[in-house]
């Protein structure tokens, strides 16, 4: 069994949506998972305290939430040592003509923090507009408009491909697996029937 902690930033709830059915995929492995809020994280959370770590965050009006950069940059050294993967929610994953900019967003992060993860997962994040004052509702609306011309504006919209999130979850357990040299759970359950 793997411990892995699964940080995630979150704006309106969705990359939590996401990380929680990462920990869903990695506990119906066999492992040990547990989903943090980097706002609300532990002062006592060490990255050492478990064997691999997943982290998330959102994009808001380009930028990734700040208590995620600063626990990557703060860990930056720890979280080399172990298997990683990052994984991003936003707009710009909702549509092929947004994987550019999704990607650059990555990027970005990956300079800033000077981190470079082992695996990464972009996915389709949610429009709330149920959530947002008046003000940015318009200007979330406008912006779906734009970048998402076939997307009703006129109730919430949830854009995540929850396939390829539990298909990320599975790839990522199965490389930290393989690079920490522990057996696949089918490889364990087989043994066990021998």
């Amino acid at each position: 069994m793997v411990s892995f902690l699964v940080l995630y930033g979150t704006g309106e709830g969705q990359t939590a949506k996401v990380a929680g059915r990462i920990v869903d995929v990695l506990a119906a492995r066999g492992h040990d998972a547990a989903a943090v809020d980097a706002g609300e994280r532990p002062p006592d959370l060490s990255v050492d305290d478990f064997d691999a770590v997943l982290v998330g965050a959102s994009i808001h009006r380009g930028k990734h939430q700040s208590a995620v950069r600063e626990f990557v940059t703060s860990n930056r050294d720890a979280l080399a040592a172990k298997p990683t993967a990052f994984f991003q929610v936003s707009l710009s994953s909702a549509d092929e003509r947004g994987e550019e900019q999704a990607a650059g967003y990555v990027e970005a992060f990956v300079e800033d923090t000077g981190w470079h993860p082992d695996r990464i997962g972009l996915f389709g994040g949610a429009l709330r507009y149920s959530q947002y004052g008046f003000l940015k509702r318009l200007v979330m609306k406008q912006i779906a408009k734009r970048a998402l011309p076939d997307a009703d504006t006129s109730h919430d919209a949830e854009f995540t491909d929850w396939d390829e999130v539990e298909a990320f979850a599975a790839d990522v357990a199965a490389f930290v697996e393989g690079r920490l040299g522990v057996a696949p759970p089918a490889s364990r359950d087989s043994e066990e029937n021998e």
